[in-house]
């Protein structure tokens, strides 16, 4: 089995009928208004900040990396949707499933810490095709989710599977 923390989970979405943020488009319009206002002055307030600290290469502070992308109402769907809710997000892998599992902030005293929880999973034949060069998740109707890892000691620990071209060693690398 590999298992992986998840780093950030602001994910951007490709997806028809969801915004770009994930949310679904048409719906609490009230809300957006008032957060595009909000992003709007924010956005003016960072610009002005860039600007007068010599132009720098903020780009674009509100911008999302798209990392879920597919047809309207994609399968990718389901496990984005629940990923948005945990505050500890793993992704376990093993040769016949993959599974989300929330193990709560990592703030917490370890010992205050809930119980880890299977929020999303997934066993062959309906399992996504795994990616773990690219770091993707891959429907049968095409949509894609791109995991964003928790840092640079996620990759290296992914590394230790891993065999060129694409092979798995479940077990960890023979040395």
């Amino acid at each position: 089995m590999i298992v992986l923390r998840l780093g950030d989970t602001d994910l951007g979405f490709d997806v028809p009928g969801r915004r770009h943020d994930g949310t679904v488009a048409g719906k609490r319009l009230i809300r957006r208004f008032f957060w595009n206002i909000a992003r709007g002055i924010g956005g003016a307030v960072v610009s002005v900040f860039v600007l007068a600290n010599g132009g720098g290469g903020a780009g674009r502070p509100f911008q999302r990396e798209i990392r879920v992308s597919g047809p309207a109402d994609a399968e990718a769907l389901d496990l984005t949707d629940r990923l948005a809710s945990a505050s500890g997000p793993w992704l376990a892998f093993s040769p016949t499933a993959v599974a989300l599992v929330d193990t709560g902030s990592t703030y917490v005293d370890p010992a205050d810490a809930p119980a880890p929880r299977i929020v999303w999973e997934a066993r062959k034949p309906e399992a996504p095709e795994v990616g773990f060069r690219k770091q993707e998740l891959t429907w049968p109707d095409g949509s894609v989710f791109r995991f964003p890892l928790h840092g640079r000691s996620e990759e290296q620990h992914l590394r230790k599977f891993l065999e060129w071209p694409d092979v798995v060693h479940w077990n960890g690398r023979p040395e």
